[in-house]
């Protein structure tokens, strides 16, 4: 009996103590993981919370003034665009005024968005673009041109570095993915970029795009014989993104090399073996079984590019500062700079909600593709 007793005693002791022990490695556990946690807590969270309640309000850095809530005012003017049609002007008997080249003249935009109490919606708006359709000018008018030049910039790089960076990680994939010698040394030299960092990848192609002693013209002029006219890639509004397009495909496009390789390597051989019997070329493999195999992965890489171009700022503030005349002006540039250098953080944080939007979208839809699988 009594030894009995003492062996519950003993196993209500080992119980006990492992609760201690447990309890105790849980608590060191949080203890080793709050130095990162009070960090995300503190530059991620709060500040993600704040940009949403900023985003509705008279915020600014630095002002006397105390903060007002001002609705929806801030997305208002950045969201807001109107068409204004603009007939000729006439003279007392109902015709046409030319100019001295002989073209119609019309009235001043300005005429309808400065105060006037017949055109309301237009007050405040900003001349964006306009065109000549007949014996008619469309204006198209924005609350916030700069921030239209930025959405609209933001969607042509993502439109053109998606596919472009998405489809020569994938090519590059499939020339390393053959095991014949010298892959590794290919492997290596396709990666290297992506461990440089961006920023100095930035500075040096400023000086292959440099338009007197660049890298580019140096190498066009010799080939050509010194018949072709070296450009300043960056300063002019038809080439500075595109190059700035070239520079981001070659930085980033190692990596989406790699995880495309990944993807390669998980579908089975016997696959190609099996459609190596059946008579398949070479394309009706990549159609009927690469690809096929792919699908995660190329849900995987165009979303996480996606994310990656419709943050695009570093080189943009490395290389272009936004211009030449506002043609390389990004969303997250643009809200940087209305953020900290205009210190108006308001408008600044409306500019971020949006760009949350944005990416909540590209979220949404990479769920419901890889929802559509499993079904």
């Amino acid at each position: 009996m009594t030894a009995i007793t003492k062996s519950g005693i003993q196993d209500q002791d080992h119980l006990e103590n492992g609760i201690k022990g447990r309890h105790m490695e849980a608590l060191i556990g949080w203890l080793m993981a709050s130095p990162a946690m009070i960090l995300l807590v503190g530059f991620l969270i709060i500040p993600f919370f704040l940009a949403f309640y900023f985003s509705f309000t008279n915020q600014r850095l630095i002002s006397p003034n105390p903060t007002e809530y001002v609705g929806m005012a801030n997305f208002k003017q950045l969201l807001t665009f109107n068409v204004l049609r603009l007939d000729p002007l006439t003279d007392e008997l109902g015709q046409p005024i030319l100019d001295e080249t002989g073209s119609l003249t019309f009235p001043s935009e300005r005429n309808f968005t400065r105060n006037n109490p017949d055109y309301p919606k237009l007050s405040g708006l900003q001349k964006w673009k306009s065109w000549d359709l007949g014996n008619s000018r469309w204006v198209l008018l924005a609350g916030d041109v700069l921030f239209m030049k930025s959405l609209i910039n933001t969607l042509y790089f993502a439109l053109v570095i998606v596919p472009g960076q998405a489809g020569l990680g994938l090519l590059l994939a499939l020339l390393i993915n053959k095991r014949t010698a010298g892959v590794n040394f290919f492997r290596t030299v396709y990666f290297i970029p992506v461990v440089v960092s961006i920023v100095v990848v930035s500075i040096l192609f400023q000086f292959i795009y440099d338009g007197d002693n660049g890298l580019i013209n140096t190498a066009l002029v010799f080939i050509t014989g010194g018949r072709f006219t070296p450009i300043d890639w960056l300063a002019s509004p038809k080439t500075a993104m595109p190059a700035i397009m070239l520079m981001s495909a070659w930085q980033a496009v190692g990596i989406h090399m790699v995880i495309w390789l990944a993807g390669l390597q998980t579908i089975p051989e016997i696959l190609y073996e099996a459609a190596s019997i059946d008579g398949a070329n070479s394309w009706q493999k990549f159609i009927f079984v690469t690809w096929p195999g792919l699908r995660n992965t190329a849900v995987f890489i165009l979303v996480t590019i996606t994310i990656a171009a419709l943050g695009l700022f570093t080189q943009i503030d490395v290389m272009t500062r936004g211009g030449p005349l506002d043609s390389t002006s990004t969303i997250i540039y643009q809200a940087v700079q209305k953020g900290y250098k205009m210190q108006d953080i308001a408008y600044g944080s409306a500019i971020s909600v949006i760009f949350f939007i944005l990416v909540l979208s590209v979220a949404l839809i990479q769920r419901y593709l890889t929802k559509e699988k499993d079904v």
